[in-house]
């Protein structure tokens, strides 16, 4: 087991701790049938000569039985680490926008008690329920949009005074 350690954004580390550490501190690891684990396991590579692990997040490299071997491919360069930083990100907001949905419609939620429950399962404090509320009204607007938006009109019986 070769561990090294990755610096993404915090609430980021809450959600990947929160959904394969069961919010305990650290390392993780990835199961294999996470498009996250291939990931990583494509973009090791050999340890620069004086490269220390600096990070928030440690987490166990793929092992695989044939091809890269963990003792000699233990690095993540800070390219390599923006990469699994979006695909994190990507992770978990398509978790929240299909939460949100699906406990809508098909529950009767209300998105408030939806984005409560996912940011209690997962420990996640360093985002407020509004940013990922905004979030999701963003991805809608943008997935959803309306062909034909009804003008503002006022009506004629409020007056300015």
């Amino acid at each position: 087991m070769v561990c090294t350690k990755i610096l993404i954004k915090e609430h980021l580390k809450e959600y990947i701790l929160g959904k394969f550490n069961e919010t305990q501190n650290g390392p993780v690891r990835f199961p294999d049938r996470y498009e996250l684990y291939h990931l990583i396991y494509d973009l090791t590579e050999t340890r620069p000569a004086g490269a220390i692990d600096t990070g928030n997040l440690e987490i166990i490299l793929p092992e695989r039985h044939n091809g890269k071997k963990t003792a000699t491919f233990n690095y993540l360069g800070i390219r390599s680490q923006r990469l699994i930083e979006d695909k994190i990100e990507t992770m978990m907001w398509a978790e929240v926008h299909d939460l949100l949905d699906s406990e809508k419609h098909r529950r009767g939620l209300q998105y408030n008690d939806t984005v409560y429950k996912f940011m209690k399962r997962y420990s996640i404090v360093s985002l407020s329920e509004d940013a990922f509320l905004k979030n999701f009204y963003r991805f809608r607007e943008k997935v959803r949009k309306k062909t034909l938006r009804r003008n503002y009109r006022p009506s004629k019986s409020v007056k300015n005074n």
